[in-house]
């Protein structure tokens, strides 16, 4: 990967956009198929790159981000789902005692603590399961949930019956009168081992009675304990759980109607004594140097435990500060997953192919003889672009090695045969795909195909992200689908599906279409012809533009019709009038210059306008509202200065936007609030200038309050 003080902003945007796409595709595999195609290692340091590059450049943040979902959606499954009362979060991670020294003093900056003060941390080995949630009420267990992705899972109660570390009743007089235990369920080593086994015999023995050959290599086995988990659970009949040897631990809890502790230790040990097992490593620490210590006597002793683990998790004890702390995206403040260090393995990289993205981007994926790297079989790598191959100077039939950092996606680290004589591997220089000639523009590293819509890859990518769960979601048309109505001709732009009903007689002549399916598909289409404006601008991939980005861009222009008024200026012959739009655009949350800059290009194609107004004649967005809290400050942008006395700044730019606020950096005519503390400055006296209200610590406090 290309070091981030080379790394300039073009090639960050693009490498960002990379990996959001991937570790979507890695979350889906995982979380809602068990199906993964890479270790956690390697997904892991997919997840840092896209950390690393995060920090380095936060005004690229993406609204699809990887660091603000958390799981995967559940895709089409025969158990029922079940929604959260309170979100499932995930969890950041650490590699390094650098890094966890970080979170302990970030924890101190937030709760404006006294750098003597000691924050107590739990600290526990991190399983390597599938997350459960289980409901008890009156002490009776009435619902297991999968966490699905932390807001909606799958109902595994039937399936949960089966294993015996997970009790029907807790016992005890104190358990409070709802109380969602949180924990993992995993399978141990030998256990797995067993039952890869068992599948296989199963599958020689079928072959036998037909009197075939087996080929071994087409036998379905689980890759590893976790994979093995997690199929075992989420499985329509309980009947092949009760068969599959299912193991429990707790490590925390969610909804509660009351919570019988003061602290995180208190807690999982009541836990504990009402007949739920934890963690035999689950433990205090008082200091820095104490986490540490459990980190390195839980690594250290890993290989002998009877399943698998991939790292220490600790939490802050105290749980009024876990309160304050709060929540970023999709992880908690007050936790931090601390993992093992990358495991490595040598192999052969047997040939690179291209793949061509919905952008046009060609990316090159390594295609290695299988190699064993911590309990997992991998076969693929990420090459990520031109550059990364030159750097490395692999070529088909290198000897590499490859490595698995804390379980993510795998990478080639070194190129073991690089001296030896051979061609370099030659960089495709038209798409695979189309034929088109392939470049890469001035400042990017990436090569992208420069067929746009006459490239197959490209329009039927399009088409699929448009219809995707994030974009329009529109059921029933799925993968298979696209590229079957492609094929034929139905489908070149988004508007087309919105034509599909005038081709209903063709799809009923299609092999297994029946009119129950096809009506049913033709209204799942008709339901979204008034869209949520936010996923109709994000399904209709524009460069950069998530999710996120789609509803800070619509809040602020509420109609579609608004915001192509506005990105439009950005090729207006007048230089004022460009210049003024560009910083208009930039002034919005969370909007940086890449994506001004993608919107301006956009619309400066007289084909993404046609697309544009032919998708708009045939839905209509309604305006896009926003739902706040009942506060004081709901809508309003505030600005805090000064030193503040009670809470740190970020703390209370978490509050502001609990409260439905906007929190800026910057006094502007725009600004309908000043918090102000002792020694604040020209912010105070820019706001005395432009007659914005100005308030003190103590009347915030009181906005917080009465907002509850």
């Amino acid at each position: 990967m290309t070091n981030l003080t080379q790394i300039g902003e073009a090639e960050a945007a693009n490498e960002l956009m990379r990996l959001a796409r991937q570790i979507a595709r890695h979350d889906k595999l995982y979380h809602a198929e068990d199906s993964p195609e890479i270790s956690d290692a390697e997904y892991d340091a997919l997840v840092r790159r896209n950390a690393e590059l995060e920090a380095a450049f936060p005004h690229l943040i993406r609204e699809d981000s990887p660091s603000r979902k958390v799981g995967h959606a559940i895709a089409a499954s025969p158990l029922s789902k079940v929604r959260h009362e309170v979100r499932m979060m995930s969890l950041d991670n650490a590699f390094s005692d650098e890094e966890v020294a970080e979170f302990v003093a970030r924890v101190h900056r937030f709760l404006a603590l006294g750098p003597d003060e000691p924050v107590l941390v739990t600290a526990e080995d991190k399983i390597d399961g599938l997350s459960c949630s289980l409901r008890y009420e009156h002490s009776k267990l009435v619902r297991a949930a999968t966490r699905g992705d932390g807001q909606v899972g799958e109902d595994v109660t039937a399936n949960v019956a089966h294993i015996a570390d997970i009790v029907q009743e807790l016992e005890g007089d104190d358990v409070p009168e709802v109380f969602e235990v949180r924990g993992e369920v995993y399978m141990e080593k030998a256990a797995f081992l067993a039952l890869n086994a068992a599948l296989m015999e199963d599958a020689r023995k079928a072959a036998g009675e037909k009197d075939e050959v087996l080929d071994e290599s087409k036998v379905r086995q689980f890759a590893n304990p976790r994979n093995a988990a997690a199929g075992s659970l989420r499985q329509k009949d309980p009947g092949v759980t009760a068969k599959r040897p299912l193991r429990f631990w707790a490590h925390g809890w969610g909804a509660a109607s009351h919570v019988p502790g003061e602290t995180q230790h208190e807690v999982v040990r009541r836990i504990e004594a009402w007949g739920l097992p934890v963690s035999p490593q689950f433990r205090q620490c008082q200091s820095l140097e104490d986490m540490l210590a459990a980190y390195a006597a839980i690594r250290d002793g890993r290989a002998d435990l009877p399943f698998e683990i991939d790292g220490v998790v600790y939490k802050v004890d105290r749980l009024d500060w876990q309160q304050r702390l709060g929540f970023v995206a999709k992880a908690p403040r007050w936790a931090l997953a601390h993992k093992f260090p990358a495991e490595r393995a040598e192999t052969v990289l047997e040939s690179i192919d291209i793949q061509v993205g919905r952008t046009g981007k060609l990316t090159p994926v390594g295609r290695l003889r299988p190699v064993l790297v911590g309990g997992v079989t991998v076969t693929n790598v990420t090459l990520h672009n031109r550059d990364e191959i030159a750097r490395l100077g692999v070529r088909p039939g290198d000897r590499v090695v490859v490595q698995r950092a804390g379980d993510v996606i795998p990478q080639v680290v070194e190129n073991l045969t690089r001296e030896v004589e051979r061609e370099p591997y030659a960089f495709p220089d038209h798409c695979p795909e189309c034929g088109s000639e392939a470049v890469a523009e001035e400042g990017e590293v990436d090569v992208r195909c420069t067929g746009g819509l006459i490239c197959p890859a490209q329009r039927t990518e399009r088409l699929k992200h448009f219809v995707s769960r994030a974009a329009l979601d529109i059921e029933g048309l799925g993968e298979k689908t696209i590229d079957e109505f492609f094929a034929k001709g139905w489908l070149e732009s988004p508007a087309d599906i919105f034509r599909l009903r005038e081709r209903k007689d063709e799809i009923l002549a299609l092999e297994g279409w029946k009119d129950k399916s096809v009506e049913n598909l033709l209204t799942a289409v008709d339901n979204k012809r008034e869209p949520d404006a936010a996923r109709l601008l994000f399904g209709l991939g524009i460069r950069h533009v998530g999710q996120v980005t789609a509803r800070n861009l619509l809040k602020r222009f509420v109609t579609m019709d608004a915001l192509r008024h506005e990105a439009e200026k950005m090729n207006s012959n007048n230089a004022d009038e460009k210049e003024d739009t560009f910083y208009e655009l930039l002034s919005i949350d969370g909007i940086g210059p890449a994506v001004v800059e993608a919107l301006g290009d956009f619309f400066h194609e007289d084909h993404n306008r046609r697309v544009w107004d032919d998708l708009l004649s045939l839905v209509s967005p309604p305006p896009y509202v926003v739902e706040t809290r009942d506060s004081a400050v709901a809508g309003k942008t505030v600005v805090f200065t000064g030193k503040l006395e009670t809470m740190s700044r970020d703390e209370a730019k978490a509050q502001a936007e609990r409260l439905g606020a906007r929190a800026a950096g910057t006094v502007s005519p725009k600004t309908d609030l000043v918090v102000a503390g002792p020694g604040a400055g020209s912010k105070l006296k820019k706001a005395a200038d432009l007659g914005i209200e100005v308030i003190d610590e103590a009347q915030w406090a009181e906005i917080v309050r009465a907002a509850g």
